[in-house]
C-alpha cells in the first residue's frame, strides 16, 4: 500500500460513507483494482475516519440521547440489534466472497444496481406522499433492518436506511438525522470486533508486516482523510434529502456497475 493508494481510498472512504453509493462497496472496487490486501482492517479503519465526522456534526444530537426521556437512544439501540447479529455471524464470510473470490466485480455490479433501484424509487414515493411522520417504531424497524441488509459491500448503509424510513413514511430531517446516528454503534462495534478477531488470529500482525514499512503511517493518513472529507460530505447528502433528489445518484451506480462488469470481463479485478 502506497501513500498515493491511501488518499485515493480516505477520499473515497469520506465522500461514499454518507452518500447514498456504497463506501463499502467503493473500496472492495478500489482494493481489488490497486491489488490491495488488507483484509477488512484496511476499511475498518477508513470508517473509523468518518465516525469522526459523523460525532463532529452531530455532537448536540449525540449529547441529546443522553437526557430525558431516553426514547431516541432507546430506538437507536434498537435499530442497531440487527446489524450487530448479521455482521457477527456473516462477517468472516462476507471478507472470504467479496475480497478472495473471483466473482467480485459481479457481485458488486448486482448490489450497485440494487442500491440504485431503490434509490429511484424512493425518490418517486416521496414525490407523491401525503403523510409525514415523526420517527417511531413503524419508521425505526424498517431502517434496522435496512442496515443489517447493507452490511453487503455495494448496499449503501446510509441509502438504504434513508429509503426504508422515508417509505414507511417517516420525516425527512428526522431519518436523516438517525441514519447518521445509526451509523455510530455499527462502526464502532465493527472496529472493536475486527481490531480483537484481527490481534488474536494473527491477521492484523501479518497485514503490518506484508504491507511494508510505510503501512502504518498510509492507514494513518487514510484516516485522516476520510474524516475531513466525510464532514464535506454529510452536508452534501442532508441538502439532497431536503430536496429527494436521488436520481444523480441511481445513475452514477448504473454507471459504476457497468464498468465493474467491464473490468471484471477484461480480467482487471486482482
Amino acid at each position: 500500500m502506497e501513500i498515493w493508494h491511501a488518499i485515493v481510498l480516505g477520499l473515497t472512504q469520506g465522500l461514499t460513507e454518507f452518500l447514498p453509493v456504497s463506501s463499502s462497496g467503493h473500496l472492495v472496487f478500489l482494493q481489488k483494482i490497486f491489488g490491495i490486501d488488507g483484509g477488512l482492517f484496511v476499511p475498518i479503519m477508513l470508517h473509523l475516519g468518518t465516525l469522526v465526522a459523523v460525532c463532529v456534526v452531530f455532537r448536540k444530537e449525540i449529547i441529546a440521547l443522553f437526557k430525558k426521556p431516553f426514547k431516541t437512544l432507546g430506538f437507536l439501540i434498537l435499530a442497531s440489534v440487527p446489524a450487530a447479529v448479521v455482521g457477527l455471524l456473516l462477517d468472516d464470510k462476507i471478507e472470504k466472497v467479496f475480497y478472495e473470490s473471483s466473482f467480485a466485480g459481479i457481485l458488486l455490479a448486482v448490489l450497485f444496481c440494487v442500491t440504485a433501484a431503490v434509490l429511484f424509487a424512493t425518490e418517486k414515493f416521496v414525490k407523491r406522499r401525503d403523510n409525514i411522520l415523526p420517527l417511531k417504531m413503524r419508521t425505526v424497524l424498517p431502517m434496522a433492518f435496512a442496515q443489517a441488509v447493507a452490511i453487503l459491500p455495494g448496499i449503501s448503509r446510509s441509502g438504504s436506511t434513508i429509503c426504508a424510513g422515508t417509505l414507511a413514511g417517516g420525516k425527512s430531517e428526522d431519518i436523516a438525522s438517525f441514519s447518521f446516528l445509526m451509523s455510530i454503534p455499527v462502526i464502532l462495534g465493527s472496529f472493536i470486533v475486527s481490531l480483537g478477531k484481527g490481534l488474536y488470529n494473527g491477521e492484523i500482525q501479518q497485514t503490518f508486516q506484508s504491507g511494508g514499512a510505510t503501512f502504518g503511517w498510509c492507514v494513518a493518513l487514510g484516516f485522516i482523510i476520510s474524516a475531513l472529507s466525510g464532514l464535506f460530505a454529510i452536508k452534501v447528502m442532508l441538502n439532497a434529502i431536503k430536496k429527494a433528489n436521488y436520481k444523480w445518484f441511481s445513475l452514477y451506480l448504473v454507471v459504476l456497475a457497468v464498468v465493474c462488469i467491464i473490468l471484471h470481463c477484461v480480467g482487471c479485478f486482482h
